[in-house]
Parts: structure tokens; sequence; C-alpha cells
């Protein structure tokens, strides 16, 4: 739990609807916290593979004969869990995001709190990083990159202040980086403003919504008839990606309709949204902007 707090931890393997002698999948292990739920509702003939592209979940792996950790990005599911003889599987759950570890790791670079180089990888093997973002891309990428994955109104000026900054000298730290985007801080909104560009060059750093994307469109291919996603998203990006495709396997346009106006859908919805309480919310405060959405393949 110190290396992370998991959110929703009850309601998102209740979700799951666990069989004892199913065949689970955690796509964002972490520090093991929903994967030691799942395996304590597991019998002996029930199994769980987790992912995680992060070296560090390593240390979390419970010892325990049907758990596998797959240490890969979860955009590769379907590839890995064929590796591992299953083409079907009864349940898939993901808590997207930062996990708790990776934002209070200074180094990282992910927590606007404190003073590190511009990281912000989810796999230290990746090449891309917040410093090949912040020094690399042209101005008019950067501007994209703020407004898409930001939703900054200002997303020209921060673009725009960038380059001019980074033509005298790279841009190789956080303290740095809010130097020159300090007359875009008010004190008042510094904290969010600042957490608005952080999400947005991450999410670009890690290819959060392309491989969002390529998970979603697997999980119907992987599921058995009745198998559930139990799915947490944090910010809204994430969960309009969630909803639209459990709502109809799209994630833009509408479905094509027959000639009597129905359409075929991948997922039934099971429940209504569910967010934290506010105890939970007082106890974790990461967890403020967590959305659990629960389906079942049809």
């Amino acid at each position: 739990m110190d290396y992370h707090n998991p959110v929703l931890l009850k309601e998102t393997v209740d979700g799951l609807d666990i069989k004892p002698d199913g065949v689970y999948v955690d796509v964002t292990f972490g520090g093991g916290g929903h994967s030691r739920d799942i395996l304590s509702r597991l019998g002996e003939n029930g199994k769980l593979y987790g992912f995680d592209q992060d070296p560090d979940a390593a240390q979390n792996v419970p010892d325990d004969s049907r758990f596998v950790l797959i240490p890969e990005n979860f955009r590769f599911i379907k590839r890995f869990l064929r590796y591992h003889g299953h083409k079907k599987v009864d349940g898939i759950l993901g808590d997207f995001g930062v996990s708790s570890h990776q934002f209070d790791v200074a180094e990282r670079g992910f927590s606007t709190r404190f003073e590190s180089d511009l990281d912000m990888r989810m796999n230290q093997k990746d090449d891309l990083s917040a410093y090949n973002v912040v020094n690399d891309y042209a101005e008019e990428d950067l501007r994209q990159v703020f407004w898409q994955y930001g939703e900054l109104r200002n997303a020209p000026k921060l673009a725009s202040a960038i380059v001019v900054a980074r033509g005298n000298a790279p841009i190789k730290t956080s303290e740095q980086l809010k130097k020159v985007l300090a007359a875009f801080l008010p004190k008042h909104r510094e904290h969010k403003i600042l957490a608005q560009i952080y999400q947005a060059i991450r999410i670009e750093v890690n290819q959060e919504i392309e491989v969002l994307k390529e998970f979603l469109l697997q999980t119907e291919q992987l599921l058995e008839p009745g198998g559930r996603i139990s799915l947490i998203s944090y910010h809204s990006l994430e969960d309009r990606l969630v909803k639209r495709y459990i709502r109809n396997g799209l994630f833009e346009g509408e479905p094509e309709k027959d000639m009597y106006g129905n359409f075929e859908v991948p997922f039934k919805k099971v429940g209504r949204l569910i967010v934290p309480t506010k105890e939970e919310i007082k106890s974790n405060n990461r967890a403020r902007s967590a959305k659990l959405r629960i389906a079942a393949k049809v």
C-alpha cells in the first residue's frame, strides 16, 4: 500500500464478478493492491495475469503460483495472453493514470511538487521523454499537445513561450519549465494549470490515449461472453473513450443501424458510474477524480 494506495478497491474487484476458477487480467499491476484482492477470491485453479511496463512494479509481485507478471505495456495484452496460452479470459481490470509511487519518486518527473529532470516515462526504456517533447517538438505540435491533452485554452501562448526560451538554452528541469511559463501561472491557479501542463506532456510521452484505444479494442476479442471489464479513469479524455466504447463500440461517431433502427454493441454496462466516497477521498486525495465504469461482454 506504500507503493500505491488502490482506488475503489472493493468496488472495482466486485465489478469483475469473480469466478473461482476463472482467468483474469490486471493491466495496471502497480503496487498489486487490486491483484491481491482478486487472488483472495480465486480458487486454486484460478489464474491472474498482471501487466506493468515499469520495472519498479516487479518488487510487488505476490508469492503466488496463480499469478504471472508480464513486464510489458498493456497495449500488447492480446499478444502476451496468447503467448501464455489464453485466447479468452473472464475479466479485465484497469486502473489508469500514474501510480502513487511514480508521483512520489522525484526523479521520475511526474509530480509538480519536486525539482527534477524532465522525464515522465512510465517505461524507462522508451526513447521519448518529457525533455524531448519540450525541447524538440515544433511549436505547432506543442500547441496541439497542450490543447488536446491538457485542454488548455492558452495552448498557443504556452507553446510560443517554450520555443522562445529553448532558443537560448535547453529546458532541462521542472523548475526551469515553471520559470519559462511563470507568466501563465497566477498564484491562485498555479497548481491547477501546472497539473494540466504536466498531464498533457505525460500523455504525449507515454502515448496514453493511443494505448487506451488499442487496449479497449482488444477487450471485445479477449473476453468470454458475460466476461467483465472494470475500468477506472482519472481525467475526462480517458473517461470519454471508455464511456463511448462501452456504449456503442466506437470512439467517434455513431454505429450503423439496421432497417429496424437497432445496432449491435460489444458490451452492456453494469450498474451506474461509481465514484469514491467522501471518506475515501479524505484518506486518499488522489482518488478525488476517479471514475469507475463496469461492463459485461454481450
